[in-house]
């Protein structure tokens, strides 16, 4: 699987290929500015990137730009954005062409090895890669709408988990329960989110998002 890195950190990113190459990626660019990650990115259109939000020359959101520019320019280009802080208009960015192939890590996720990989992989295959403190911060803004006030703890449990992209069995083996039950769940969930229910799990997991962004 071929993949391109953007890290302004030399150690990091020297760490990160190492990581990435043990699991069998192949790094065709490791860059650490946004002019060059666009370049990359469209030259080489990769199975998947993994981005840093803040890098040169602006170390604001200039990875998330160059980003964003090169899946206007590639279509669906699957992009995994790390970022040292929980940023909601980010994830809203990265969510507003509704195609999914994309995620949002805090840094410190990649010190999880396996959560990690299982993210670039998933986001690699075409699905979504949230991370957790974002889901929560998104659900605690909207605790107070009603729809959300409905929900149980449990389902509110298993919304986080879709949201973060995890599948049913996924989600069964977290909370340890049976498939059956988190169906039961899950079809709850969408009756009160008023959510139009796809057999396509990865646009089950955009709608939950656009829902909690308060643009469903």
């Amino acid at each position: 699987m071929r993949l391109v890195l953007a890290e302004d950190l030399a150690l990091l990113r020297d760490g990160l290929v190492r990581l990435l190459q043990a699991h069998g990626f192949e790094i065709v660019a490791a860059v650490d500015n946004g002019p060059e990650l666009l370049r990359a990115l469209v030259q080489h259109r990769p199975d998947v990137a993994v981005v840093d939000v803040r890098l040169p020359p602006t170390f604001t959101d200039e990875g998330l730009q160059a980003a964003l520019e090169a899946r206007r320019q590639v279509p669906g280009l699957p992009i995994l954005v790390l970022s040292q802080y929980v940023e909601q208009l980010y994830a809203r960015e990265l969510l507003a062409d509704g195609t999914g192939a994309v995620g949002y890590l805090l840094k410190d996720r990649v010190f999880n090895t396996d959560e990690f990989v299982d993210a670039v992989r998933r986001v690699a295959s075409g699905g979504t890669a949230m991370d957790p403190e974002v889901i929560s911060k998104l659900l605690a803004r909207n605790v107070r709408d009603k729809p959300l006030a409905q929900l149980t703890p449990r389902e509110r449990e298993v919304l986080e988990l879709m949201a973060e992209g995890c599948s049913n069995a996924a989600i069964a083996g977290r909370l340890f329960v049976s498939e059956g039950a988190v169906s039961k769940h899950t079809t709850n969930i969408f009756a009160k989110l008023s959510i139009d229910t796809s057999d396509e799990t990865n646009r089950r997991v955009l709608a939950v998002l656009a829902y909690l962004n308060g643009t469903n």
